[in-house]
């Protein structure tokens, strides 16, 4: 069970994990905005233009074109439109050198409450046409929750992109992904849509999205942390062929359902994969997830995972993520180990293509090594489909289990 906020009544009480699923999905796509009030490029006569009628407080942020790199809010005010040149300095913004922010979120979420430097409060944003305000959106959806409500724990992790601590929501452990930087943070609106469509036991499960300072993702606590950690501290003496067998299987059922979704990962890797307090694996970071299979700047791809059709360029698809799928498998197996050990980026890059595989993990069942070689085929089309993945692994993991007394 877990609390909730009932958005007609306002009351709070508690509900079933299954009734979270009747929240509605959120719409992926780019019209979904953590900044609807910003407006980009644009000059001061056409943000006056755009602020009417006038009323005090209405407003809206554009890029300056005099001063590259700072920002302008834009306040109507007693009948005209003050302008307030934003400055970007140490990494920070800031209007009157006193009041200092991370980003324009922070900045706009301040002078919504309080007066400071500017004439008025900001009372209303006037959106950029053609998008849709994130708040609105998750709190019509039930996705929005309330950074009040939310005690931040001990630090869990440090990702690329930003911190995870450990939380309570409510009375609920919780996992609490803080991003500040406001470009990221919208980037990642994308893997929350992406998140709400999704319900499994094998994915890492969102709870709701808080807008403050940033983003705040907030998704269930995963207690024993990422797959390649747990593997690497405790080793061969205490982890068992079967319940590597079992990551396998948790992992692949998780993908099976996104590929059932028409899904592709895109970056799926034992680091993206987390261990529960039961010691379930659970498949997270849908930060790259996608419907569609475009292309990916080729400068981020995570190389050693990524399928060789990738690689020359072209386009990802479930059965890039198969060829992930085996590299996982050579992780698991290896007891979390670095894929293609002391090679180079590029020298994997230019050998994969050229048809190198990596050898067996050492004591790998003989099976297992099978399936990653027949993950690893360089046409997708022969790589087998996750549906047919799982029965190879389950069928395995009948074999090894020991005959009941």
């Amino acid at each position: 069970m877990c609390k909730a906020i009932n958005n007609t009544t306002g009351q709070e009480g508690l509900i079933s994990r299954s009734n979270m699923r009747e929240r509605e999905a959120i719409r992926v796509d780019s019209c979904l905005s953590l900044m609807p009030w910003f407006h980009g490029k644009i000059s001061g006569p056409e943000a006056v233009k755009k602020l009417k009628p006038r009323e005090d407080g209405l407003f809206l942020v554009r890029e300056s074109i005099r001063h590259p790199g700072d920002y302008v809010l834009c306040v109507s005010y007693a009948g005209d439109v003050m302008h307030y040149r934003v400055i970007y300095q140490d990494s920070k913004l800031t209007i009157d050198n006193s009041q200092f922010f991370y980003n324009l979120i922070d900045m706009i979420e301040f002078y919504s409450e309080n007066k400071g430097a500017i004439a008025t409060i900001l009372h209303k944003p006037k959106e950029k046409e053609g998008v849709r305000s994130a708040e609105l959106e998750l709190s019509k959806m039930g996705w929005l929750f309330d950074m009040n409500k939310l005690v931040l724990g001990k630090s869990i992790g440090e990702g690329e992109f930003g911190e995870v601590f450990e939380g309570d929501y409510m009375g609920q452990r919780v996992a609490v992904k803080n991003i500040k930087c406001d470009v990221t943070a919208q980037a990642f609106l994308s893997e929350t849509a992406v998140m709400t469509k999704l319900q499994h036991k094998n994915l890492v499960r969102l709870l709701g999205v808080i807008l403050h300072n940033g983003l705040y993702i907030i998704t269930e606590l995963m207690a024993k942390g990422n797959l390649v950690n747990y593997l690497r501290t405790r080793g061969r003496c205490n982890i068992s062929t079967d319940q590597l067998m079992r990551f396998a299987l948790d992992v692949c059922e998780g993908m099976e359902y996104l590929e059932s979704k028409k899904l592709v990962h895109r970056d799926l890797a034992a680091r993206n994969v987390l261990v529960s307090e039961d010691t379930v694996a659970k498949v997270s970071d849908f930060g790259l997830t996608k419907g569609d299979s475009k292309g990916l700047d080729q400068a981020k791809l995570p190389v050693k995972w990524t399928a060789p059709e990738v690689l020359r360029k072209e386009k990802f698809s479930p059965r890039s993520d198969v060829w992930s799928y085996g590299i996982f498998l050579w992780e698991t197996f290896s007891f979390g180990r670095q894929p293609y050990p002391k090679m180079s980026l590029k020298e994997v890059r230019e050998q994969v293509v050229q048809g190198y595989r990596m050898e067996a993990p050492e004591e790998c069942p003989p099976a297992l090594y099978q399936l990653m070689r027949s993950c690893w085929q360089d046409e997708p089309g022969k790589r087998p489909s996750f549906h047919k993945i799982r029965d190879r692994v389950q069928k395995e993991m009948d074999r090894h289990e020991p005959p009941s007394q």
